[in-house]
């Protein structure tokens, strides 16, 4: 669970801007001097989600100074609104929308909401560009089936699908380094009940018999965990040479971590699904997070662009020095990049449909790699080519899964190897 220091700064760099709101706007009415103003619906008094939606707000506060700074967009200074929503919350999510339309917003910009659809049907009647990491082919799925009432839906990342489709392809780079030898050919999934987590379930399950690996075992969780005991009793029962744990909470990964550290799977290859990517996963995990695996679809590269970011977002944000989220923080800050050079295009930030349009016709290269929604989805390309559609062949024609295991304390990204960091280590349970 977040600290509550945390929570409460995110409160306070709110401004008291959280707010619910039924119903929809009237349509929009701008004078062509008002700041430009940017919906950012944050989770900023759940126990879940905050340290993500802290990322977001603080790498999109970052790119709204920096523009600021150097004059605005045509003239005019960038401000930020920010409702309070629960991701898990449907009717939570509709009204942190509403809420945006109300203050007639000129863009939305979101990290992700486990409940899309109706955030999205809120979004669909006031039409401004809404960009987020949602991560949900559930979502874009949407828009596939109604391009028109979704127009302004844009899906800056892949989706999750490719999580599983990925991970057999991943296994496969990581024994031809040589520095993973499996113990046997088999795959033990531990998968959450969540929508997202099953849907990573059955990507993997498609894919994984495309490959020399076999799918030996599934095992049920839900959230909260509280114990890992019995996960990790089954765990060793079967034995597998390689474990994926999908979940999302990086509190209880942590305590994964120190669960299984002590009594651990000798030889097996571990993944954690996403929720390493959050700073509290080294915080509360320590020295028993070396050597875990993890990926994200979507990530800050570790080139000179996605350093360059770094150094910026942590001279701003002294405190995570050593622990820097790499996810939403690059995410938070592409995305308003990314409707500045949209705003400058066209010329017209209240033109909702020329902006999308502009978006969706023109990728953007950003620190996350490239955001190209030009397609049936509306989503991010996907990189590396895993076989399963919506994927680009080349790095910088699509947006990289980002593969990283905790090496010295520190998350390094081991593969694809255009952006590699560190080559894989031996996990100190080999």
């Amino acid at each position: 669970m977040t600290s509550v220091t945390r929570r409460k700064a995110l409160q306070i760099a709110a401004g008291g801007a959280a707010a619910t709101v039924a119903g929809l706007a009237a349509p929009a009415v701008f004078a062509a001097n008002e700041k430009l103003l940017i919906g950012v619906p944050s989770s900023l008094s759940t126990p879940y989600g905050v340290a993500d939606d802290t990322d977001h707000l603080n790498g999109t506060k970052l790119a709204v100074e920096e523009i600021n700074a150097a004059g605005g967009v045509l003239g005019r200074q960038i401000d930020l609104f920010v409702p309070d929503v629960d991701k898990l919350s449907p009717e939570s999510c509709r009204q942190a929308i509403a809420a945006c339309i109300d203050k007639k917003v000129h863009a939305i910009s979101n990290a992700f909401l486990f409940a899309p659809i109706p955030a999205m049907d809120e979004a669909a009647k006031y039409k401004a560009p809404y960009l987020q990491g949602n991560t949900q082919r559930a979502a874009t799925l949407a828009y596939k089936a109604d391009p028109v009432k979704y127009s302004n839906i844009l899906q800056t990342d892949p989706s999750e699908v490719n999580y599983g489709w990925t991970y057999p392809l991943w296994l496969t780079k990581m024994e031809e380094t040589g520095v993973w030898k499996p113990k046997n050919r088999k795959i033990h999934i531990v998968a959450e009940q969540v929508g997202y987590c099953q849907t990573i379930l059955k990507a993997a399950k498609e894919a994984i018999p495309k490959y020399k690996f076999e799918l030996a075992a599934v095992t049920d969780i839900q959230y909260p965990v509280n114990d890992w005991s019995p996960v990790i009793q089954k765990l060793k029962e079967v034995d597998a040479g390689a474990i994926m744990i999908d979940h999302w909470v990086a509190a209880e990964y942590a305590a994964f971590c120190k669960q299984f550290a002590a009594d651990p799977v000798p030889g097996s290859l571990v993944y954690l699904q996403y929720g390493p990517s959050q700073p509290e996963f080294l915080e509360l995990g320590g020295n028993a997070t070396e050597g875990f695996c993890w990926s994200t679809v979507l990530g800050v590269y570790g080139d000179k662009t996605g350093q360059d970011f770094r150094a910026k977002y942590l001279k701003k944000y002294p405190k995570y020095v050593g622990n820097m989220g790499l996810v939403y923080t690059g995410n938070g800050y592409d995305i308003v990049q990314y409707l500045k050079r949209s705003w400058e295009a066209t010329k017209a930030p209240e033109d909702f449909a020329a902006n999308c349009k502009w978006i969706r016709e023109n990728p953007y290269r950003g620190v996350c790699g490239m955001m190209n929604m030009n397609n049936e989805f509306q989503e991010g390309l996907h990189y590396p080519d895993n076989g399963f559609g919506n994927q680009a062949a080349e790095l910088e024609k699509g947006m990289s899964q980002l593969f990283v295991q905790v090496q010295d304390g520190a998350h390094k990204i081991v593969w694809p190897n255009e952006i590699a960091e560190a080559k894989l280590k031996p996990a100190p349970w080999w």
